[in-house]
C-alpha cells in the first residue's frame, strides 16, 4: 500500500475546517508547518504522498470543510524537484554559472537546489557545488577534505548566488584566513514578509544552535548562552504593501544567520520554511504571486583579495529568475 495508509507512522492527517474552504490542496498543505513551500507541497502530491479522503490528490483541488488530508512530509531520499523517481544524485536542475576563473580560483553563481557539500563523508549529497566543481576541475585542491574541495565557505541548499572555491592549496588557506579575519565583504538580497520599521539598522545578536532541532539556530540572549557573537547589518531596498526588499551585509558568518536575525525582528524570509518570525508565523504568498519555491535569499556581491596577487576583486551574481519576477509583481501589486 502507499505511503498515506494509516499505519504508515510518518503520516501526517489533519481536517480541513471553515477557515480552509475554498482553498486548493497545494495552498492548504503550504500553510502545515511539516511543509511550509509550495513548491514542496506540489513534490509531494505529484510523488504520491498525499491523499484527501483517501483518493489520489492533485495540487489544484479544492477543499471543502471536513475532508481529511493525509499527507507523508519527507520524499524518499533521492526523490528531487518533483519529479516521480529518482534523479542522478549530482544532477543539479541548472548547472552553477561560472563567474570567474584562473589557476587559483574558482568563482560560481550557485543556483538553489545545490548543497556547498555533503553534510558528511559518505554521506548522500544531492546536487553539490563540491562534487561539480570536482568533476570540472579534477586537480580541485582537497586540503579542507576529500568530500569538499575547494570549499571556503558555504551558502545554504536554497540560497543562491556568488560562491568562492580554492584551486591550490595555498589559496585554500589564504581565502580561510580573509574569512576567519572578516575581511571578506558579502552582501545578500532578501525578500521577506512585513514591513520594515526602520529604513536600515544593525542587528547584534548572538545565535546558538536550537535546543530541541539541530539543524536550526536560535538567536539567544547573550553568548554566555552558548551562543557565537553574529553581526548583520541591513538597509532596505524597496518597501510593499506587506513584503520588504532588504540588502544586508553579514559581519560574521554564522549558520543561517540572515535569516535567523530577519526572522527574530518580524521578517522572516519568503518561502523560508524553517524560520518564521511570531508575527508572520503563518504568512504565505498570494496565490496569485509568482512563487520561487524557496527562501528568497540571495548572495548578491562579495570582495575579496585574490591569493596570489592580493589585488581587491570583486564578484556579483544578478538577481536570480524566481526572486526578480517575484519582485515585479510586487512592484506592479503591493507599490504603496
Amino acid at each position: 500500500m502507499g505511503s498515506n495508509q494509516p499505519d504508515d507512522p510518518s503520516a501526517v492527517l489533519r481536517q480541513v475546517d471553515a477557515t480552509s474552504a475554498g482553498v486548493r490542496l497545494d495552498v492548504f498543505l503550504t500553510r502545515q508547518p511539516e511543509i511550509g513551500l509550495r513548491r514542496r507541497a506540489k513534490e509531494l502530491v505529484v510523488a504520491g504522498r498525499v491523499s484527501v479522503d483517501g483518493a489520489p490528490a492533485k495540487p489544484g483541488q479544492t477543499l471543502v470543510p471536513g475532508q481529511w488530508v493525509r499527507f507523508t512530509p519527507v520524499l524518499e531520499e533521492g526523490a528531487e524537484r518533483g519529479v516521480a523517481g529518482v534523479e542522478s544524485v549530482d544532477a543539479p536542475v541548472t548547472p552553477p554559472q561560472v563567474l570567474f576563473e584562473d589557476p587559483f580560483l574558482l568563482v560560481v553563481d550557485k543556483p538553489a537546489g545545490m548543497v556547498a557539500h555533503p553534510p558528511r563523508p559518505g554521506a548522500w549529497n544531492g546536487a553539490a557545488v563540491s562534487s561539480w566543481a570536482k568533476r570540472r576541475c579534477p586537480s580541485l585542491t582537497e586540503v579542507g577534505g576529500a568530500d569538499r574541495p575547494g570549499i571556503v565557505h558555504r551558502l545554504d541548499r536554497d540560497t543562491t548566488g556568488v560562491m568562492v572555491l580554492a584551486k591550490t592549496e595555498e589559496a585554500y588557506h589564504f581565502l580561510k584566513g580573509e574569512f576567519r579575519a572578516r575581511r571578506v565583504h558579502k552582501e545578500y538580497r532578501a525578500i521577506a514578509f512585513g514591513e520594515a520599521r526602520f529604513d536600515s539598522g544593525y542587528l547584534d545578536r548572538a545565535i546558538a544552535q536550537h535546543p530541541n532541532k539541530g539543524d536550526r539556530m536560535v538567536v539567544v540572549d547573550d553568548v554566555a548562552l552558548g551562543g557565537r557573537e553574529a553581526s548583520t547589518y541591513y538597509e532596505v531596498r524597496e518597501r510593499f504593501r506587506g513584503f520588504t526588499h532588504f540588502a544586508c551585509w553579514p559581519k560574521t558568518g554564522r549558520t543561517h544567520q540572515i535569516r535567523v536575525h530577519l526572522t527574530s525582528i518580524g521578517h522572516s524570509l519568503v518561502g523560508d520554511a524553517a524560520y518564521r518570525s511570531r508575527v508572520h508565523l503563518h504568512a504565505v504568498l498570494p496565490q496569485d504571486a509568482p512563487d520561487p519555491g524557496r527562501q528568497c535569499l540571495h548572495a548578491h556581491r562579495l570582495e575579496v583579495v585574490h591569493p596570489f596577487t592580493r589585488e581587491p576583486m570583486v564578484f556579483e551574481a544578478p538577481i536570480p529568475a524566481d526572486m526578480a519576477e517575484l519582485l515585479r509583481w510586487l512592484r506592479e501589486t503591493r507599490t504603496p
